[in-house]
């Protein structure tokens, strides 16, 4: 019986791979200001589906909260369609007091063009909600490697402390949610592994400049 969770994870991942390598779509952004370690850019209004984890463990809930995800794209919803994947999968931190002082986190799977303005209805028993993630602007710090507990809190702190020494040190908007973690890629890609910290930022202190 003790065996049953680890094969539980294991074919969750099996199932994240296989969807994961077919993603195409992913949310429209443009960079606004770029610096050597990070990039503030401006994402367009979008729906995404949510689905809310408490959970002390930044794994452990972006794994479950994406199973449930993963459910609602192969056909877990009142119309039986099926969704496409798209990349990233992105887990915001909900403060709290687990990692980051996070106690719950919100996986975000973003809904392909043609579920934009219609999102499929999920079952009740997933506990989805779809979100509009309206118009904003984040700081984006990339890292490669597996986002881990530990590796999160450690590229977290470094954007922070890029941001602190730059222009944007004061910008940082004041959100229901800390940090949040994008992951571009399948579980079992070893190398090349795109990853990313981003933190929203107001642009309104530099309205009316010429660039940031």
């Amino acid at each position: 019986m003790a065996k049953t969770p680890r094969l539980k994870i294991t074919v969750i991942n099996l199932l994240c791979l296989v969807v994961l390598c077919r993603a195409t779509e992913s949310p429209q952004y443009e960079v606004v200001h770029a610096e050597s370690d990070f990039e503030i850019r401006h994402y367009r209004d979008a729906t995404w589906m949510s689905a809310t984890v408490n959970e002390l463990s930044f794994q452990k809930a972006t794994l479950f909260g994406f199973h449930r995800l993963f459910q609602f794209i192969q056909g877990a919803n009142l119309n039986y369609s099926r969704v496409a994947m798209t990349a990233p999968v992105v887990t915001s931190l909900v403060p709290g007091a687990g990692p980051l002082h996070s106690s719950a986190y919100v996986v975000r799977f973003y809904l392909p063009a043609k579920f934009q303005d219609s999102p499929p209805t999920p079952l009740p028993e997933l506990n989805l909600k779809p979100y509009a993630w309206d118009s904003h602007y984040v700081a984006v710090r990339k890292f490669s490697g597996f986002a881990t507990d530990d590796i999160v809190v450690k590229q977290a702190a470094k954007l922070a402390t890029s941001l602190s020494l730059s222009p944007w040190a004061n910008a940082t908007s004041a959100t229901h949610y800390t940090y949040s973690i994008a992951q571009y890629d399948p579980p079992f890609r070893f190398f090349g592994r795109t990853n990313e910290v981003w933190v929203d930022v107001d642009v309104s202190r530099f309205a009316g400049k010429a660039s940031f």
